[in-house]
């Protein structure tokens, strides 16, 4: 079974087994830029930074940066993955998956995400770190809940009813890291990296963190961003039928493996008012072989989960946001260049990295969803500090 053509432009390199963007500057020469988060055991979000510069060498010197002020110095070597044929065991996956335009946009690629779901069977080859029993909220802010599943029930952080009458607009966030797990999204955060996006629950905006299959004590296996798109259905489901939700203003949003989830949703389904993704990757086999769970040489498998392919499915609003040093280049950039739906609209960031722009951002959208109204420019976007 396949999904579209072979005719794939090399955009990215794959080596190691970090969690990283891989991409080509203009000059094709190779640039590493690795922006993500990780979830600790204790539910806390660390921030990680990998920067590189194409060097004519074997080897190459990375510095990884931790939130707690830890520098260290590690030496991968790198090894340049011709692009040849789809099961070519030497090709790199995130090369193959950054795809060009005569791929995404022909003929053959105009079958829907969810056509191409129907029917095709994943096949699980790994599984993912246990994190346990979810913490229980310490405050007023969330209330620890489960919902239905295709799977079973799942754990879910949920905004408590307000008691006011009244019926407010909410927002299903998926964080960054492995987002099958939740944690503590009700302790402050640096605003240099607030993954709880905790401008939405300021703004009296109901939010709610689901929890996916196989992530803490879940039913179900990890799948990697394939099956749990329809977790993130089925707790919007369950989001819409609370008494105090308008289910009308239901809005869709994630940061990192989480805004790229949010693209993958919002291209099998249009019931969201609108959906914002932060800091997605094109393809996921740009996060080098982390988060996916299937086999990472099956080239269907992997294009069933990345978003570059069902960009045309897209018939909600949809907006990726990055700062302009976090995942642009190589990832988000050549998704906006092939785009070609108008519903799906590209925002680069200026004076922010992939962490930093979430707190100005999220305080952006939340005033927009409380007046009624998105609208989002370039211009409006600019000096968010």
């Amino acid at each position: 079974m396949s999904f579209g053509g072979d005719n794939q432009l090399a955009l990215g390199y794959h080596w190691g087994e970090q969690d990283s963007v891989r991409s080509l500057n203009s000059q094709g020469r190779v640039v590493n830029v690795w922006r993500s988060s990780s979830r600790t055991r204790s539910g806390k979000f660390q921030r990680r930074i990998y920067e590189s510069a194409s060097l004519p060498h074997q080897r190459k010197q990375f510095v990884m940066l931790l939130d707690q002020g830890v520098v260290m110095r590690i030496f991968l070597p790198i090894v340049l993955l011709v692009v040849v044929g789809c099961d070519a065991p030497s090709t790199s996956q995130s090369s193959r998956d950054a795809t060009s335009s005569s791929d995404a946009s022909s003929p053959s690629s105009q079958q829907t995400l969810l056509e191409a779901r129907s029917g095709f069977a994943t096949k699980v080859v790994k599984a993912g770190e246990s994190f346990g029993v979810p913490d229980r909220p310490t405050g007023d802010e969330f209330e620890l809940i489960q919902y239905q599943s295709p799977v079973g029930f799942l754990a879910a952080y949920v905004t408590p009813n307000p008691g006011d009458g009244k019926k407010h607009p909410a927002i299903v966030w998926i964080t960054g890291g492995d987002n099958n797990s939740i944690g503590d999204v009700w302790s402050a955060n640096d605003r240099a990296n607030d993954q709880s996006a905790s401008a939405f629950r300021k703004a009296g905006i109901v939010m709610m963190f689901p929890s996916q299959r196989g992530g803490n004590d879940n039913p179900g296996k990890r799948e990697g961003f394939y099956g749990e798109v329809d977790d993130i259905l089925a707790a919007t489901d369950h989001l819409a039928k609370l008494p105090y939700v308008d289910p009308d203003q239901i809005y869709l949003g994630g940061h990192s493996t989480g805004g790229t989830m949010a693209m993958l949703v919002g291209e099998c389904s249009d019931r969201y008012r609108a959906i914002f993704s932060l800091g997605p990757v094109a393809a996921v086999g740009q996060y080098g072989g982390d988060y996916v769970y299937c086999d990472p040489g099956s080239a269907d498998e992997m294009r069933l989960r990345s978003p570059i392919y069902w960009m045309h499915c897209v018939k909600s609003p949809m907006y990726v946001l990055e700062g302009e040093s976090g995942n642009w280049d190589g990832a988000i950039e050549v998704m906006a260049n092939q785009n070609s739906n108008p519903k799906i609209q590209f925002f680069k960031i200026a004076g922010h990295d992939h962490f930093s722009v979430i707190a100005p951002l999220a305080e952006k959208l939340a005033a927009q969803i409380v007046n009624g109204q998105i609208n989002l420019t370039q211009q409006a976007l600019q000096g968010l500090r």
